[in-house]
């Protein structure tokens, strides 16, 4: 079943849907009556449904698998209230961590299985979330931004950062943007963040990826590794574009996300039973 709802953020509305989990899968162990959450936070000028409907057809098959999921739209995206171009990368931290406050109270979500997915710049945004809030347990990040500022100026043009330097604003896409949005970006380091989430880590991303480089799936993984705690995997998905736009490799890209996933569960279900 999926509903669609209103998260009130300050004064923006951002625009939610929640798939609840399939009643067909079993649940095992002492919190068989609480189910996991994952969250998903969408790229740059992305929305909810996501290129291809990728997120929305995440969120369907996770549900099946007995998850609690939520996709929803940053302030001035899709369907959500706002100008997206005038917010900063601060406050999308602050519109994931109203999410988790709206999930985490509802019915029968377990708070220790909090999983964030977070594709492109919301790969960033996920990082640097979980890094200030311990609700977060598990980080999946599918081809994920490592240098906001750089990398979201590389996919804009130079151009639209300078005109909206000169002019006070630029356009691109019909979407407006203030020089405030771009000098947000900077301060953000994602890759020093990365070492303060202690949680289980899972990395995807493509060799044909033009937006963001397959090397930071790299570079993520050895700062992952060397925390103290949580674990880290990598998959790289030989010829996949920044989106997973063809079907063998969303295929591949949502198996090994529920492969994860899955697997987080089963660990999390043998330690309950090993502590009763």
């Amino acid at each position: 079943m999926e509903r669609h709802i209103i998260i009130r953020h300050n004064q923006e509305e951002l625009t939610a849907s929640i798939h609840y989990p399939s009643s067909k899968v079993k649940k095992e162990g002492r919190s068989k009556e609480r189910v996991p959450l994952v969250i998903i936070c969408h790229g740059f000028v992305g929305n909810r449904i996501g290129v291809d409907r990728l997120f929305l057809k995440t969120a369907r098959e996770l549900s099946e698998d007995g998850y609690m999921v939520v996709r929803f739209d940053y302030i001035g995206c899709g369907e959500s209230t706002g100008d997206y171009g005038k917010e900063g990368l601060a406050s999308m931290i602050d519109q994931t961590r109203s999410v988790l406050d709206y999930s985490l109270a509802c019915a029968d979500v377990d708070p220790t299985r909090v999983t964030l997915i977070g594709h492109s710049l919301g790969g960033a945004v996920a990082i640097l979330t979980a890094g200030r809030d311990r609700r977060v347990k598990n980080l999946i990040l599918w081809s994920s931004v490592g240098y906001p500022f750089n990398d979201i100026v590389k996919i804009t043009g130079r151009d639209v950062y300078d005109s909206a330097v000169k002019k006070g604003s630029s356009d691109y896409l019909g979407y407006t943007f203030t020089p405030v949005f771009f000098e947000s970006l900077a301060p953000f380091q994602p890759f020093q963040q990365a070492g303060k989430f202690n949680g289980n880590v899972l990395l995807i991303h493509g060799t044909s990826d033009d937006s963001i480089p397959v090397d930071y799936a790299f570079l993520y993984q050895k700062v992952f590794w060397m925390r103290s705690e949580g674990s880290c995997d990598k998959e790289i998905i030989f010829q996949a574009d920044h989106t997973y736009s063809s079907g063998p490799h969303r295929e591949q890209l949502l198996h090994r996300t529920k492969e994860w996933l899955n697997a987080q569960e089963r660990t999390q279900q043998e330690w309950q039973n090993w502590m009763i």
